[in-house]
């Protein structure tokens, strides 16, 4: 198994971040053929999603969490800033794992798919994503 660690920085804001180029190059790199690509976030306040980006999708479903997950003094767990518990459930609506099959080194994603790091933890300017291809 091929496996690397990226560094994304998020700048300390509410984001969607489009992977599918550093998956890309990850997958040139690796030579990899078919397989299984599997992106991992090591962190319990972000978020993985295959959605449209660049149409307004991506700000779309940071309005949709905002109104899910408001950034308020509802919750429970409250150390971080105003809101932070918000960011320990995102993780439940957007799971910190997903798997892409591979064929001929490229990610079988639809026409307008992108694999993204969601980020709505302003604590956290830095994110690590975990990238590891299986071969088939």
């Amino acid at each position: 198994m091929d496996s690397t660690l990226i560094e994304i920085r998020t700048g300390g804001r509410e984001t969607v971040v489009d992977l599918t180029r550093e998956i890309a190059e990850f997958l040139r790199a690796s030579g990899a053929g078919d397989g299984l690509l599997h992106v991992w976030v090591p962190h319990a306040t972000a978020g993985l999603a295959v959605i449209e980006t660049g149409a307004g999708s991506d700000t779309d479903l940071l309005a949709a969490l905002r109104d899910l997950l408001p950034a308020d003094d509802r919750w429970t767990h409250r150390h971080g800033s105003p809101g932070h518990g918000r960011d320990h459930v995102l993780p439940a609506f957007l799971p910190p794992s997903l798997s892409v099959p591979v064929l001929a080194g490229v990610p079988a994603l639809g026409t307008w798919q992108s694999v993204c790091l969601v980020d709505t933890n302003g604590d956290n300017p830095v994110r690590q994503v975990r990238l590891s291809f299986l071969r088939g």
